[in-house]
């Protein structure tokens, strides 16, 4: 399988090296990766970006999303599975995955024609910047298990088929054997806030503090809730901005002009 490697964190974070070591035993791994940090640009996309060579593959001054572009439009790669991760810090509930660079990668490849998966590890922190964070490998151990075993066994049975792309978050690795996994759905739950202080407003994600505290609200089945209790959420997505049919809209459309 050959398998094109991006995230939002860049390319010298830890979290994409321990994907790349988890995955090369098992499929021709190529990093094509931000050479700094890019999160939470969501599916912002840039007109120009420089290319350098890199031991894992190549870094790109730009967006996650410029880098699955590039790999697979300038660069002649083919991959059968883009694999986005593994970012340092979750990325869970609705509201979240059109933010997050990690995810927007994987949105990406999906308009391509091509799966993807992208990961996440949930750092119990409250409500700090994730700037302050200093993971080291073995903290990404669970969430690199679970790609693996998704790269290895998801193929044989069609995970992909009529889904785009896997969401997943796991949590810290626990003190002893591994956590379980649960096909989950993005919780609907949304606290976001603001607080002027004169001319400053500041931005305030209250979820963080609650999943800290282990005080949430999302219900069972929830990706939130899994990795709160210490499961690994999978989360089988589609690409955005479907349509449904709609008799009111059917309705304005029928006079409009009139």
């Amino acid at each position: 399988m050959d398998i094109l490697l991006t995230n939002d964190d860049g390319i010298e974070a830890v979290g994409i090296r321990a994907l790349y070591e988890a995955l090369e035993p098992v499929a021709d791994v190529t990093v094509v990766a931000p050479a700094d940090d890019q999160s939470a640009v969501g599916r912002q996309l840039s007109h120009n970006v420089e290319l350098h060579d890199h031991e894992l593959g190549y870094a790109v001054d730009g967006t996650p999303t410029d880098c699955v572009v590039a790999a697979v439009g300038a660069l002649d790669f083919d991959p059968d599975l883009v694999v986005a991760g593994c970012n340092e810090g979750a990325n869970l509930g609705e509201y979240v995955l059109g933010r997050s660079g990690t995810v927007s990668a994987a949105v990406e490849a999906a308009f391509f024609g091509v799966p993807a998966i992208a990961a996440s590890v949930y750092f119990p922190v409250g409500d700090v910047t994730y700037e302050e964070l200093e993971p080291d490998r073995d903290d990404f151990a669970e969430a690199a298990r679970a790609v693996r075993y998704l790269v290895e066994h998801g193929p044989g049975v069609d995970v992909f088929e009529g889904v785009d792309y896997l969401n997943v978050n796991a949590p810290l690795p626990p003190e002893s054997g591994h956590a379980e996994m649960e096909i989950t759905r993005p919780s609907h739950v949304y606290e976001m806030d603001a607080e002027r202080e004169g001319d400053t407003i500041r931005i305030r994600d209250g979820i963080w503090q609650q999943m800290a505290e282990g005080d949430i609200s999302d219900p069972l089945g929830s990706d939130r809730r899994a990795v709160v209790e210490g499961r690994v959420s999978v989360s089988p997505l589609t690409a955005p901005h479907t349509t449904e049919d709609h008799e009111a809209l059917d309705g304005l459309a029928e006079t409009y002009g009139e």
